[in-house]
Formats: structure tokens, C-alpha cells, sequence
């Protein structure tokens, strides 16, 4: 049996680190509005339990505007505009697939009940501020989450796109699992090698190999 998310953060939780960004977090959200909201920070963790974990999505930090981010990288809410990057995640993946006349919602949490861990390094940010939140204490907490996954699991795929998440596989035992690494889809980069990387095409075909259900990454999620 797996060891859970709640094993995980009972360790976490008692560190003074995470105490520390904890506080920090209660005085910043005093003085700002802060995204995602406190009930969905972890959102990632409950809808993909340790057990259920095939594939891990790396993304920075949330996105920073009103009614976008809920706890799942990449993902918004589906009564918002998609964002440019998921705009171009979504371009990929039709393209994998040869699906290009299809539209997609904007949330993802079918993704995440599929065992895809959607998980930004950095967890909150201040309303319309990017990044504002880098420093907290986010970074050390995912980083234990990604060394957790990688001592726990074996065959896991982690999907690092961009410089930022591709200095995490330092963090991965690559001996047991499987790294796919490409330029980030926002559109400053995605053309620098996201487009074209056939992630979504590679990643059902290693699952299959492993004996695992592929991703049906239309469920749900096209209209």
C-alpha cells in the first residue's frame, strides 16, 4: 500500500518552513487578494491521490487574474477565457491526436481524476502580480512533493516544459521513472520546440507499454 498525501503533509506541516509560509500567507491575505482560494490551494492533492499517480504536469505558479486559478496547473475555470498557454497545450494536443476541429473547456480536473497531477512549484499568487508569491517557502514544499512521488512511486511520467521545470529532474530517481521535457507552451516559447513535441501521443504510448490505461484527454473536457 501506497504511503497517502495525508501521511506527506503530516510530515510537512510540522516544519519550519511550512509554518513560516503559512503565516506569511494569513498576513499577505490581509492585504490583497490572493489566488487560488484557501479551499482550493491543495486542490491538486485531492483530486489525484498518491495510489492513482501516472503522470505529473509541472507547471510555475498559478495565474494571477479573477476566476482563473483553482489549484491545478495550467487549468482555469471553465466560465473564463483560456489563458494563452493552455490555449497552446490545447493546440498540441489536437494536433497529437488529429482532433482539430473539436473545442475544449478550460478545466482540467478530468485530467486530474485520470492520475494526472497538475502541480504548480509555486501554489498562490497575489491578484494581477506574477510570481509574487516566488520565495515563500512554495518551492521547497513541491520539491519535497516531487522527491515523495519519486521515492513512493516507480514509473511515474513527469512532464517538465520550460527551463524553470526542467531543473527538477534533478529531483527524480530517472532509474524508476520517465521524463518527457520540452520548451514551455506559453507563446513566447512554444515555438521553440512545445509544438510538436508530441507529449500527449508519447505519453499513452508509454502507459501502454507500462500496461496502464491510457489518457483519454477529451473526456469531459471538449463540448
Amino acid at each position: 500500500m501506497y504511503p497517502s498525501w495525508s501521511n506527506f503533509f503530516y510530515l510537512e506541516k510540522k516544519k519550519k518552513y511550512f509554518i513560516n509560509l503559512q503565516n506569511r500567507l494569513k498576513q499577505i491575505r490581509k492585504n490583497t487578494i490572493v489566488y487560488p482560494s484557501e479551499k482550493n490551494v491543495f486542490n491538486a492533492f485531492l483530486l489525484t491521490p498518491v495510489p492513482d499517480i501516472k503522470v505529473v504536469i509541472l507547471g510555475q505558479d498559478p495565474y494571477c487574474n479573477p476566476n482563473q486559478a483553482h489549484g491545478l496547473s495550467f487549468s482555469v475555470l471553465d466560465s473564463v477565457k483560456i489563458p494563452p498557454s493552455l490555449k497552446n497545450i490545447f493546440i498540441e494536443l489536437k494536433n497529437n491526436f488529429l482532433m482539430s476541429n473539436i473545442k475544449m473547456r478550460g478545466c482540467l480536473k478530468p485530467w486530474a481524476q485520470q492520475g494526472i497531477l497538475l502541480l504548480n512549484s509555486i501554489l498562490t499568487v497575489s491578484s494581477g502580480c506574477p510570481q509574487s508569491h516566488k520565495g515563500l517557502g512554495w518551492e521547497i514544499f513541491t520539491d519535497q512533493v516531487i522527491k515523495f512521488i519519486s521515492i513512493v512511486r516507480t514509473r511515474v511520467i513527469f512532464i517538465l516544459w520550460g527551463a524553470y521545470a526542467h531543473q527538477k529532474s534533478k529531483l527524480i530517481n530517472t532509474n524508476i521513472h520517465f521524463i518527457l521535457k520540452s520548451s514551455h507552451p506559453s507563446p513566447l516559447s512554444c515555438y521553440r520546440g512545445f509544438f510538436g513535441c508530441r507529449h500527449f501521443l508519447k505519453i499513452n504510448m508509454i502507459l501502454k507499454y507500462l500496461k496502464k490505461q491510457p489518457i483519454d484527454w477529451f473526456k469531459d473536457i471538449q463540448y
